[in-house]
């Protein structure tokens, strides 16, 4: 297991070194770079004065050498007045005026041009307020889902599988921006449940106005596709021989699902859940933009919006480390939950 561990801890440093060479690649390209400098000079700037600015705070160096300032390998150089004299790039951000290491794995992310403090103090609490979310979002979606899929599995075609096999293959049939649009409908505007007048606080700018609906646009979408799952590996397990045995020799129906076909049901569904992951970093890019929360899917659009390249950067990071490290997780987890992936 440890030798497993370590190969997949090599393949998710590689590739998130890969990754994150293309995705500095793309957002330093030219008409990037050329917004940036007008933003910090002037709109009339000439072409020129851009040129002169990008070179000034190191933007025309070669692509290696920023990458390797961003990562922090390589010593960072401070930014350059017209007269040649060290300056931040950024006047809003402490930035060093000595050259040394000062990238990612420094900590130093960068400095946010959109809300003009450093990349850490806007991301850090952007991805807190969404893994409050997130967490909301996996404790209500994992119960409901894998009921729904127990009960509907373990008596294949019934009325009951029928029913909740279509309610689980409508919700997963609604996007997000569907199903948010339609319960701000229902709860907001025709039961006046969620109005501005109703909601409190309950910490650091999160209401229940802007945080349930949330929950629930999440929600609803992940409970079909995981119960759909649950179903078809509990209707696959309930046919086994093993569990004919369990009948025959007199166990309850009841005792057969819990000890003895459950645990292995949920073998499947248990890499659903973690896949759920990614899915949940996109899925909250249109639910709190919509609802105007503030997280991380927020944060995302208004740096990609405005052009403010470290936080793209910073966001790109965390997106591509939380996806591999989950798909890590799953993959153990899995390991761990069947005994023949152990054995081979």
């Amino acid at each position: 297991m440890i030798s497993f561990i370590a190969r997949r801890l090599a393949t998710m440093v590689f590739t998130m070194i890969c990754l994150t060479l293309v995705v500095f690649y793309l957002v330093n390209l030219e008409p990037n770079l050329k917004k940036l400098a007008l933003a910090q000079t002037n709109s009339r700037a000439t072409q020129a004065e851009v040129d002169s600015w990008l070179v000034r705070n190191g933007y025309r160096e070669p692509f290696l050498k920023q990458y390797g300032q961003w990562i922090g390998v390589w010593p960072s150089q401070p930014g350059r007045n017209e007269a040649g004299e060290p300056q931040p790039r950024f006047n809003y951000c402490d930035e060093s005026l000595e050259p040394k290491l000062s990238g990612v794995l420094q900590g130093n992310f960068g400095c946010s041009t959109k809300f003009r403090t450093t990349v850490a103090k806007k991301l850090f609490p952007a991805l807190e307020a969404t893994g409050i979310l997130m967490f909301f979002v996996l404790l209500v979606m994992v119960p409901v889902s894998l009921l729904i899929g127990i009960l509907a599995g373990m008596r294949e075609g019934s009325r009951t599988d029928r029913v909740l096999s279509v309610a689980s293959i409508a919700s997963t049939a609604t996007p997000e921006y569907v199903s948010g649009v339609i319960f701000t409908v229902i709860f907001a505007s025709w039961l006046g449940w969620l109005n501005g007048s109703a909601a409190s606080a309950t910490f650091d700018g999160i209401t229940f106005t802007n945080f349930t609906l949330p929950v629930i646009t999440l929600a609803i979408y992940g409970i079909g596709y995981i119960a759909r799952m649950t179903r078809a590996s509990m209707v696959e397990v309930m046919t086994q021989q093993y569990i004919r045995t369990a009948r025959l020799k007199g166990l309850s129906f009841p005792t057969v699902v819990i000890k003895h076909a459950l645990r292995n049901a949920l073998i499947a569904p248990f890499t659903v859940i973690m896949l759920q992951f990614p899915w949940l970093l996109t899925g909250v890019v249109v639910v709190e933009v919509m609802f105007r929360y503030q997280g991380f899917g927020y944060t995302l659009v208004e740096a990609a919006g405005n052009n403010d390249i470290d936080l793209l950067l910073g966001c790109s990071l965390v997106s591509v480390f939380i996806v591999l490290i989950t798909q890590l997780i799953s993959d153990v987890g899995y390991a761990y939950l069947n005994p023949r992936i152990r054995v081979q």
